[in-house]
């Protein structure tokens, strides 16, 4: 089977690809390299790849491919605020064109890395995929319009299907640190206070980066039947905690470091829990493997491998929105984040 995977330079595609080149698949990639040089550890090989925004990619560079995972995006809620717009452009609309492109090139399988933020403002009662979006920030609104816009592409010969990803953490040779589980670590590591930002109150639905990986590579492995316009919460329903309990985890396993706020701190909007056990059923293939304590031990541990600094951790090279800022101030990217050199064209 031919993949095309976007993103694939990014926090899960460079767990997804070795993964999926192992188990046979022929891999082509597409990504713009915004985080070039954001690398934490050994990136893995390099696979034949589009080196361009996937939003310029043609009808016919689609055609030869039998299946997409799209993972490329603005892909959290600061860098969703950076612009609202360009978010719905990067996220929305380029989704959606994609998948248009896709279907009209031929392709059979489309898979499309959504988000538990669609569910945003949920509160506490547990909501599965029959749940109604509440989003409250730009990133979670995108997400469910690229859903909704996707699926009115779906026919007898293209198939769209969503993943919904619970709160990715876990080690990623692209390392984010923004995200709630790896930014608490960090922080415990480097400073020994493992910061909360927030009131810590908010229910969070948490996955494993590997567990997400090995859910997509279970979606291709699926009958059509059973993941056509199926939308799928990744994740495990075990795995929801509110953050201050996720702060006192790390707490008790990073050595020397303790629980402290910061003195603005504010409830988060966000508050969901989320049930994940519909994937499970569907994805016949796929258990979830991990826990946040395994997780919150695998991330300390390469913290101390690859000598995390605090001033690595506080830079752009580690920091998302710091790093496309310095980026756009420098000319390196284009207002609407596309390479300004020639090179980035696909």
């Amino acid at each position: 089977m031919n993949i095309l995977v976007t993103g694939h330079r990014g926090y899960i595609g460079t767990c997804l690809v070795p993964r999926l080149t192992a188990r046979g698949f022929n891999v082509t990639g597409c990504d713009s390299d915004l985080y070039a040089g954001c690398d934490f550890g050994p990136l893995p090989d390099a696979i034949p790849a589009f080196d361009c925004d996937y939003r310029d990619l043609s009808i016919e560079q689609l055609a030869p491919f039998d299946a997409i995972v799209h993972l490329a995006g603005l892909s959290n809620d600061p860098l969703g605020e950076l612009d609202p717009a360009l978010t719905d452009d990067i996220n929305h609309r380029g989704a959606v064109g994609l998948a248009r492109k896709a279907r009209d090139a031929g392709v059979q399988r489309f898979i499309f890395s959504s988000s538990c933020s669609t569910y945003g403002a949920a509160g506490e009662a547990f909501i599965d995929e029959s749940g109604a979006f509440h989003p409250v920030t730009a990133y979670g609104r995108s997400k469910v319009d690229a859903e909704r816009g996707i699926a009115k592409l779906a026919s007898d010969y293209f198939s769209p299907s969503f993943l919904r990803n619970a709160t990715v953490y876990g080690y990623s040779p692209r390392m984010r640190f923004d995200l709630v589980v790896n930014n608490l670590v960090a922080w415990a590591y480097t400073s020994g206070r493992v910061l909360l930002k927030s009131r810590g109150t908010a229910w969070r639905p948490l996955v494993h980066v590997a567990d997400v990986a090995d859910a997509f590579i279970a979606t291709l492995d699926a009958p059509r039947a059973a993941v056509h316009l199926k939308a799928l919460n990744i994740g495990r329903s075990s795995e929801n905690f509110r953050v201050c309990e996720v702060a006192d985890m790390v707490a008790r396993s990073v050595p020397d470091s303790r629980t402290d706020m910061v003195p603005e701190a504010t409830a988060d909007a966000r508050n969901y829990r989320v049930n994940c056990d519909l994937a499970t059923s569907v994805l016949t293939t796929w258990k979830p493997r991990w826990t946040v304590p395994d997780g919150i031990e695998e991330v300390y541990r390469a913290c101390i491998e690859f000598g995390l600094s605090a001033d690595e951790f506080e830079s752009p090279k580690l920091q998302r929105l710091a790093h496309l800022q310095l980026r756009l101030q420098t000319g390196e990217l284009q207002a609407d984040l596309r390479p300004s050199k020639v090179a980035g064209e696909c």
